[in-house]
């Protein structure tokens, strides 16, 4: 360590002062080393960050970055395996050669979250998931569409997005080649789909397989060229895409498709869980302390979500009773569901209102609970028509720059039909104070590095959306019985997820045994309750997050309310959890502790 920080002692007395005394004597030098110290493991973040957009442009291209929009590297490939290991295990070496304990506080959480990132990315590294490339909610067949379709994070403004484009399309015909060798080796090892996934996967597939190239979702780019372009670019632009949609798009999709088809879904497994392949039971160990950030066993957070589903149902039977329902459980889910009164909308533009009418009611209650908000603006929008079947309600993040509101997007399909129960809990988890103020304050604290300003950690993330629910009361919310209602759903919806997902992947439950247990203690149809339990078969371990994190971040509070009695300031709490932004859970405990003993001493 004392040779580290000498040499670089050194090496900045060279570039800056020609020469300087090394040795640790004085105050004044210790200061000087500090300061030192500081700059270096700023420009290590910002390295790294650098470093790291090359290698994963399509994140850059997500914060509108767009030095790399025509970039898609085969990330499927041993050769982009290995750059990415040389990546984190360099940055790794790097961290480890700073001394922690000479630190700002907020450098101090930096590198406690640098550190874990580094190792979680390179035991990553060393699960079989480039073996299974493709699922029907989360796969680059599935980004490629929406990049194309010119209404997401791809920008078509100028004649060289245009060209940036081709060039990604030029990337996913290798993308898919490697993709169908990878699966082939999969079902040589025993790691593979599915065969309710593979066949979820085929007709999205299909759906891109088509004769003229501008009957597909990548031509309509082309469709909306801007009219500042001459006529010979619009020209030289259909030309290109034509023969690159027709040459390149469509046959990767066939080709994808009638592999998957042919050789794959005969061989996909009839098992559901991820314990079905070849060293499952350790991946979904690995996959579980991914996603929750946490220590937790599958066996401690099966048991959790028992303990959880059992407390929610005894409130849910206290509303019922409370609103003076005499059937069962289910017959109150359907009678919520399917009772005209809870449907009194005949436009989108009341259900818009709506919601803007739940921003207003707790309005005057926000800065008791907050003393920071967001300086980005904020919409409420109805989901394009374009993707409002297959679209939830969702926040869209705002530009980092200003240029962009934050907003939560409303799928309604028809609005005579958009159900009351539970807007006042989707409003505070996706919108405010969930989402939108977590992601927008993140975005807008000034010292944070990049890689923590852009980071995502769904536990910490979804965690804090869900313990925004959880505000509703403190808001001013929930006084109708029927909206608590539909907080208490959307917790058990979450709740749920913590039993089905271990009962899939660590338990044997089939499919069918986890949908049933969906169907028996939520709101919810067979359908959905389905698609629930194939998004989890899909992508195993993430649905934990939520639930895991809103547990962690209200036992903080409650130990931060205990330690500190009448000084304790929900305001202040709040903030300090915001101000970090997204960390592992480990790092927030650690975190809110040291917070708890400033406070005592203040």
């Amino acid at each position: 360590m004392k040779n580290h920080h000498l040499t670089l002692c050194v090496l900045l007395a060279a570039l800056t002062w020609g020469t300087a005394s090394c040795t640790r004597t004085s105050e004044a030098e210790q200061t000087t080393e500090a300061v030192q110290t500081e700059q270096n493991i700023s420009q290590v973040f910002e390295n790294y960050f650098e470093e790291r957009l090359k290698l994963f442009p399509l994140e850059a291209t997500a914060i509108a970055d767009s030095r790399y929009n025509d970039q898609l590297p085969n990330d499927l490939s041993q050769e982009h395996k290995q750059q990415v290991r040389q990546l984190y295990q360099k940055y790794l070496n790097q961290i480890n050669q700073i001394d922690r304990s000479k630190l700002t506080d907020q450098e101090q959480v930096s590198y406690d979250i640098f550190k874990y990132e580094m190792q979680m990315s390179l035991e990553g590294l060393e699960q079989p998931t480039e073996l299974l490339p493709i699922n029907q909610f989360w796969s680059l067949p599935i980004t490629m569409a929406q990049l194309g379709s010119g209404s997401s994070n791809q920008p078509f403004k100028t004649p060289e997005d245009y060209k940036d484009f081709l060039g990604r399309i030029k990337g996913f015909a290798v993308w898919g080649d490697t993709a169908i060798a990878n699966m082939r080796r999969g079902m040589a090892t025993g790691i593979i789909l599915p065969r309710t996934l593979t066949q979820k996967v085929l007709p999205q597939l299909q759906a891109m397989m088509v004769e003229d190239p501008k009957k597909t979702i990548f031509w309509a780019p082309v469709e909306n060229l801007p009219d500042s372009f001459t006529a010979a670019q619009k020209d030289s632009i259909r030309q290109a895409y034509t023969m690159a949609i027709k040459g390149e798009v469509i046959p990767t999709y066939k080709k994808l498709h009638d592999f998957m088809k042919q050789e794959y879904l005969p061989k996909s497994r009839s098992t559901s869980g991820i314990s079905g392949v070849r060293g499952g039971e350790d991946y979904y160990r690995f996959l579980v302390r991914y996603w929750t950030t946490t220590q937790m066993t599958p066996d401690e957070i099966f048991n959790t979500g028992q303990q959880e589903v059992a407390r929610i149902r005894s409130e849910m039977e206290k509303v019922k009773e409370q609103v003076g329902f005499s059937g069962d459980l289910k017959a109150f889910f359907r009678y919520v569901n399917d009772n005209p009164k809870f449907t009194p909308f005949r436009s989108p533009e009341q259900v818009l209102e709506a919601y803007r009418g739940i921003e207003k009611r707790m309005q005057p209650q926000l800065n008791k609970l907050f003393g920071i908000t967001p300086e980005a603006k904020f919409e409420v929008r109805q989901t394009e028509a374009f993707r409002a079947a297959s679209a939830s309600a969702e926040y869209n993040p705002p530009a980092p720059d200003g240029s962009r509101p934050g907003v939560f997007y409303v799928p309604i399909l028809d609005a005579s039909k958009y159900n009351i129960v539970g807007m006042e809990s989707l409003f505070l988890h996706e919108a405010i104070p969930g989402h939108h103020y977590q992601i927008s304050i993140q975005q807008e604290q000034e010292g944070l590095p990049k890689f923590r300003q852009y980071a995502w950690y769904g536990a910490f993330g979804e965690g804090w959306a869900l313990y925004s629910e959880s505000l509703g009361k403190e808001l001013g919310l929930y006084t109708d019985p029927y909206q608590y209602f539909g907080r208490l759903s959307d917790e058990m919806h979450r709740a749920i997820r913590l039993v089905v997902d271990v009962g899939l992947h660590a338990k044997g439950w089939t499919r069918e045994q986890a949908i049933q247990y969906s169907l028996d203690n939520e709101l919810t149809s067979e359908e959905a309750a389905t698609a629930e339990i194939e998004r989890y078969m899909a992508i195993p371990g993430q649905a934990l997050s939520y639930k895991i994190g809103e547990l962690k971040i209200k036992e903080l509070r409650q130990r931060a309310e205990r330690e500190l009695g009448s000084k304790f300031k929900i305001s202040a709490f709040h903030d300090m959890i915001l101000k970090g932004g997204v960390m592992p859970l480990a790092v927030l405990e650690k975190k809110v502790d040291e917070w708890i003993a400033e406070q005592k001493k203040s």
